[in-house]
């Protein structure tokens, strides 16, 4: 009876893990950059304006979707995104359907790496707040005066840790079957 009672709340906790995994992957939202216009110059789209309305959270994903002929996408830290440098790139995408999955919280700059895409105003500053889990920051209207470097720029002392994705969940799940002798 005590070995009927161990798998039932075995099976109890990995019913709960796989729930939460899928429940953590639903939860993540998909931001088509230029939402319609997408990612070009063509129309003056206003990126900056497209950001301030979004609330970005970790484990959502930014897709950039452009011509490749034309356009590029460019991770870039926070002095080369404004000045528009585009010799030193943190990360370059050229697929013309780059899905990037924002992995922490700060700002996250990107351009476009074609001769005077950028100073023409195709490049957006996804900004990723910590928030807290009683309430949220009100929406602000206009950028800080000072922003920290881009996450991957700036070597921290304290780096959070990696979330445990859908894999290391299930990968968990499987150990603990393991341990107990399924």
């Amino acid at each position: 009876m005590a070995t009927a009672l161990k798998r039932s709340m075995v099976l109890v906790m990995m019913v709960t893990v796989v729930a939460a995994a899928l429940l953590q992957v639903s939860m993540a939202t998909v931001y088509k950059v230029g939402d319609s216009t997408g990612w070009t110059t063509i129309g003056n789209f206003d990126y900056q304006k497209w950001a301030a309305s979004k609330t970005f959270r970790v484990g959502d994903i930014i897709l950039f979707e452009y011509n490749t002929q034309f356009h590029n996408v460019m991770q870039v830290n926070h002095p080369d995104y404004q000045s528009c440098n585009t010799t030193g790139p943190l990360k370059t995408y050229t697929s013309g359907n780059d899905s990037i999955t924002i992995t922490r919280n700060g700002h996250y700059y990107y351009l476009c790496g074609v001769p005077g895409h950028c100073q023409s105003g195709q490049k957006v500053d996804i900004r990723v707040a910590r928030l807290s889990k009683t309430t949220a920051p009100a929406p602000s209207t206009s950028p800080p005066s000072a922003s920290p470097p881009a996450p991957e720029s700036s070597p921290k002392n304290s780096a959070p840790l990696p979330s445990m994705g859908v894999l290391g969940k299930l990968v968990l799940v499987l150990a603990i079957f393991a341990g107990f002798g399924f």
